[in-house]
């Protein structure tokens, strides 16, 4: 791998290419990323690069006069990552991710990586957390039929049934049945970008991205290679 890069959803638009097609995009904000730590084969048995993104205050604990602790910003960066970052000579961030790169030895501490290491035309694979449905029946879920909608008819959008009574005696392992939808790691390959803002840090990618707006996005070459 030779280009990576995390970035946040901002949305979806539509924009004209060259022959005046028009094309649905995901416009994502991709970087500015920090390098924070470099892997070596030497110290860490692999070759890798940690990039972090996007700032985040850090952890402040102040004492009364009675010394007793209060703690500010409890959600920040705690010491511990604080002095990871230190190390590193940049701002505490809200995103570690690695990427092992072909080339991660080129790269030196606190190195930015924004949105122009890729070209309009590249092939990437988009990876995110997809939109949380909580508890759905098994006909959005699955897309299971429904039954007769007939005034007579008891069975609407039950699921139907589970198996015989007798033989197997169970219900089989895997069974599609009403219960949590979404919010799992979604990968979509082979999007194309159609374009790139190098000023704004945006790429524009032609489709649909999986996750809701203000997502975190992970970005990388594509593993399809086209023939």
């Amino acid at each position: 791998m030779k280009k990576a890069i995390l970035a946040t959803k901002v949305g979806m638009t539509q924009i004209f290419n060259e022959d005046g097609v028009l094309v649905p995009v995901t416009v994502l904000q991709a970087g500015p990323c920090v390098v924070t730590q470099i892997k070596t084969e030497e110290n860490d048995g692999y070759s890798a690069v940690q990039v972090g993104f996007v700032d985040k205050k850090d952890r402040i604990i102040n004492k009364d006069a009675s010394g007793r602790k209060e703690v500010i910003h409890r959600h920040g960066t705690n010491k511990a990552e604080q002095g990871h970052f230190k190390k590193a000579g940049v701002s505490s961030k809200r995103y570690v991710r690695e990427f092992k790169f072909d080339n991660a030895g080129e790269y030196t501490l606190g190195a930015e990586i924004k949105a122009d290491i890729f070209e309009a035309g590249d092939r990437v694979d988009a990876s995110a957390v997809s939109k949380g449905k909580g508890f759905q029946g098994a006909i959005k879920r699955l897309g299971q039929h429904r039954g007769p909608m007939k005034h007579g008819s008891k069975f609407h959008r039950h699921q139907g049934s589970n198996g015989a009574c007798s033989s197997p005696s169970r219900v089989f392992k895997g069974k599609g049945m009403p219960g949590h939808m979404g919010h799992v790691k979604v990968t979509v390959q082979n999007l194309e970008i159609v374009r790139v803002d190098a000023e704004k840090n945006l790429l524009l990618v032609k489709g649909a991205v999986p996750g809701p707006k203000k997502a975190l996005v992970t970005i990388k070459e594509t593993v399809k290679v086209e023939a």
